[in-house]
């Protein structure tokens, strides 16, 4: 942060070398600068692009500094987690936002909600993390503010060592500013197009990019069938385009995370380009699934390739894909780690059907052996059903070393009847742990959970929605929302103070000094809340 009082200087010495300046108070000006730290999307960008490059270093030496993040689809929320983390730990120490594809495609595009295919708007990204930070930026505002107002107070009752205590909360001040890891998809088209919105992201404040490689106009969700990869010649051009941008724009530490569908993926759009045996298109293409042919067998239209001396035809669809064989999805899986960890990218997302640490460590050890710091961002998904999943795996490992489970029936574990028990009891603490535990044994770096608020939004809706419109009327608000705001500290209470309210007023005390018609007199009903921050 900058130091207030030295800045105060500066900005005296430059109205003082104006002759027509003399309305311009220096601390004024030094407040709304400290209350503006990041001037634009790039400013924001180099600083936390090192923020994530010093916590991947910190994770490489130990492995319990792993980080964390909530998917965010509105400015606002991103906001408030970031305040209430502030609230809770002091500090945004290895916490980052995610911005998530599938809630921009559910929530944020013109044609209203779609499924998590790319069809929503192009800049739809760059917007939603332009908003994101111009959210989190007058978090800061609004924060200082408060500062400055108590340091007003502490001069105004001639309190020194209040005024000293609160400079210095000043100078030391904590940003809500934190890096975000932004869906790129599939790319939205070729490289070129990938490349026009990598920058648009990085220009809004983008430090970190997610790439994924299904084909960007075959492209699904990661939870849903249906996925098609392309040849990692493609998918390393769009790495190329991301890094590119990246760089043209001074953002060079710039962090790339190149996602992997092939685990559930088990189509190909196109065989690839291949010179010599064993080279990058000959691994990928030994995968299809293949018939042995003579020339006399081919039929009209057939497609054959040559694999290992002999004549062979992958299996083609109707769709005109081409299949891959049953069982290499992990082979697959690691062979794009490895090869876009050798080609540009940071970290790694290999996209699960479950959250199963011994499944993810093991892809992992492999790709370690090639890639020694290699490390992965996981998804902790919302589309898996972690109670049953963990539930399940311990109903087996209990199996396995031969304890009893007759009381259990294992496809309906996620019954409540179960809650209490000490395999419930034994799942719950795994799933506690889990993002540690999979920090230690199987790489990663940074746990996210997609879409949470999403879902908080809604649950939090249908309770106000069954109180308020039931029987519970009024005290449905009162006691499920505003009385545990109240309680708990949240600042948003103070709805008018949390929109810029007590900002716009000192402003108005800037500009209009005291000719301001401020609005947070006495008969702002805001006082009510007075000892919430």
């Amino acid at each position: 942060m900058i130091n207030y009082r030295e800045e105060i200087a500066t900005i005296e010495n430059q109205i003082n070398a104006q002759n027509n300046w003399q309305a311009i108070d220096a601390e004024s000006v030094a407040r709304m600068r400290i209350q503006n730290q990041f001037k634009t999307g790039l400013d924001i960008a180099k600083y936390t692009a090192a923020i994530m490059r010093k916590d991947m270093d910190a994770y490489d030496k130990d492995s319990s500094k792993y980080t964390q993040s909530l998917g965010c689809w509105h400015g606002f929320i991103g906001q408030q987690k970031m305040i209430s983390i502030k609230k809770h730990f002091e500090n945004t120490d290895r916490r980052y936002l995610y911005l998530s594809g599938w809630m921009v495609a559910a929530l944020r595009s013109e044609f209203g909600p779609l499924p998590d295919q790319s069809m929503h708007e192009k800049t739809s990204v760059a917007s939603l993390i332009e908003e994101l930070y111009t959210f989190l930026r007058q978090a800061d505002a609004r924060e200082l503010g408060g500062l400055f107002r108590e340091l007003d107070a502490a001069k105004e009752s001639g309190d020194q060592v209040k005024e000293a205590e609160v400079q210095s909360k000043i100078d030391g001040y904590v940003t809500h500013v934190v890096p975000i890891i932004a869906d790129i998809d599939a790319g939205f088209g070729n490289a070129e197009a990938t490349y026009l919105m990598a920058k648009q992201m990085i220009e809004a404040g983008a430090c970190c990019i997610q790439i994924e490689n299904q084909v960007s106009d075959e492209k699904q969700c990661g939870h849903q069938d249906g996925k098609v990869t392309v040849p990692h010649a493609d998918f390393l051009a769009k790495i190329n385009a991301v890094r590119y941008a990246f760089m043209e724009l001074g953002i060079d530490d710039g962090v790339i995370v190149a996602r992997t569908d092939s685990l559930g993926a088990g189509l190909t759009k196109q065989i690839a380009v291949t010179k010599e045996p064993g080279d990058l298109g000959d691994q990928y293409n030994s995968f299809l699934d293949c018939d042995e042919v003579s020339e006399n067998e081919l039929g009209n239209g057939d497609v054959v390739i040559k694999q290992n001396g002999k004549l062979v035809r992958p299996k083609r669809l109707p769709s005109n894909l081409f299949q891959f064989k049953k069982g290499t999805g992990e082979a697959r899986c690691i062979l794009d780690s490895i090869t876009s960890l050798q080609n540009g990218a940071d970290l790694i997302w290999i996209e699960t059907e479950k959250p199963h640490i011994g499944q993810i460590g093991g892809m992992i050890d492999e790709i370690k052996k090639v890639v020694p710091n290699a490390k992965l961002v996981y998804n902790n998904s919302p589309s898996f059903n972690w109670t049953l999943n963990f539930r399940q795996q311990i109903f087996d490992a209990m199996l396995e070393a031969g304890k009893d489970v007759s009381s259990y029936d294992r496809d309906r574990l996620m019954s409540e009847e179960y809650d209490n028990t000490e395999l419930a009891i034994t799942a719950d603490e795994k799933i506690r742990t889990f993002q540690a535990d999979a920090a230690k044994d199987a790489g990663i770096f940074h746990h996210l959970i997609t879409l949470p608020t999403y879902h908080t939004a809604a649950l939090s809706t249908d309770n106000l929605a069954k109180e308020y419109f039931g029987d519970q009327a009024m005290l449905g608000y009162v006691a499920g929302v505003q009385r545990k705001e109240i309680r708990q500290g949240i600042a948003c209470v103070k709805h008018q103070n949390m929109a810029g309210s007590d900002m716009g007023d000192d402003h108005k005390g800037y500009f209009a000094g005291e000719a301001a018609l401020k609005a947070g007199g006495k008969d702002n009903t805001m006082n009510q809340f007075a000892n919430i921050a």
